[in-house]
């Protein structure tokens, strides 16, 4: 089946994400443009218009009411998601690098990258109390002097975050007392990307070390490895079938030296249970950037270094080939 194609960024694609129902796709970029898409049919939907940088992350809180976006013009912006009005915008002294909505879509936390003599933070904002956001004061804010945070998400019922940093560690940071619940060193180079399960029960780490691995949300324990010859970009898990997506390549800057044939920019699937790979998808002109599942498991997205999203639907085999087995 062919790939839908989503062609609106003029630069490479940094993060993209679905809502919880799965018929929005929100895409960002190297560019300042925040795209969202029917998933459905690739159709452009709107634009959200403000940021002067490379756009970092974005999340949609869990009714799709609203949209959050962190950028390297030193922001972090909340966006009304059907009207694409800008509703705050918080001011930072460096990148934003991640960000997303707890589970009640009422508190949100980002980081900011260690840069131009600041330290890394992770800060934390009640929407309930507009006074935080006007007064640029978080209700809580934890320093990472060590190493900068690269990328973090909630754990379950939001009582937690575990953040994956530059040097392959893992965190979990309380999000009501802000004290480090507990830390690991699984990966040998910095954590790409982290998804959680669709019940929230386990997360999946990409890192620069050629390796995606599995670990429990709450205990942190590891459970499995898959296993490249190229740095992982991005790895996200099925929400119906025990099956890993991972994106990568290798680094942007080594890209021209390969063609796309041997390149190794394919998503390549791997089984949960057995960490053996059964499958890859070609497509991209360069590195793939992020991953993501549709909730309902059909299909799956991934965007690039060369600026597309390919949304990609699976053959009516790929449900059959699962079930036999």
């Amino acid at each position: 089946q062919k790939p839908i194609l989503l062609q609106g960024h003029e630069r490479s694609i940094t993060q993209i994400k679905y809502n919880r129902e799965g018929d929005l796709l929100f895409t960002v970029a190297k560019d300042p443009i925040v795209n969202v898409w029917y998933s459905v049919n690739g159709e452009r939907l709107g634009t959200y218009n403000g940021h002067t940088g490379a756009v970092w992350c974005v999340d949609a809180d869990w009714d799709t009411r609203h949209v959050l976006t962190g950028s390297a013009d030193n922001s972090c912006r909340l966006w009304d998601c059907e009207t694409g009005k800008q509703l705050a915008l918080v001011k930072t002294s460096s990148a934003v690098r991640t960000c997303g909505f707890d589970f009640g879509g009422n508190i949100i936390m980002f980081s900011t990258d260690k840069q131009m003599g600041y330290q890394c933070f992770v800060s934390f904002f009640d929407l309930r109390d507009p006074s935080q956001i006007e007064n640029n004061e978080p209700y809580m804010k934890i320093p990472c002097s060590d190493s900068k945070i690269t990328s973090a998400v909630w754990g379950p019922l939001g009582e937690f975050i575990i953040a994956g940093h530059e040097s392959g560690e893992l965190n979990q940071f309380s999000a009501k007392s802000g004290e480090q619940l507990s830390n690991i060193k699984e990966h040998t180079k910095q954590i790409n990307d982290i998804q959680t399960s669709r019940d929230m029960t386990m997360f999946i780490t990409a890192s620069k070390d050629n390796m995606a691995k599995l670990f429990d949300c709450t205990s942190l324990e590891h459970l499995k490895t898959f296993r490249t010859e190229r740095p992982v970009n991005s790895a996200a898990l099925s929400p119906i079938f025990d099956h890993v997506v991972l994106g990568g390549g290798q680094e942007a800057m080594d890209v021209t030296t390969t063609s796309t044939r041997i390149g190794k920019f394919e998503a390549r699937f791997f089984h949960l249970a057995f960490e053996e790979e059964f499958g890859r998808v070609k497509g991209h002109f360069g590195p793939i950037n992020s991953v993501a599942f549709h909730p309902d498991g059909k299909s799956y997205s991934s965007g690039g270094e060369d600026g597309y999203v390919r949304i990609h639907y699976f053959d009516p085999q790929y449900f059959e080939f699962e079930f036999e087995a």
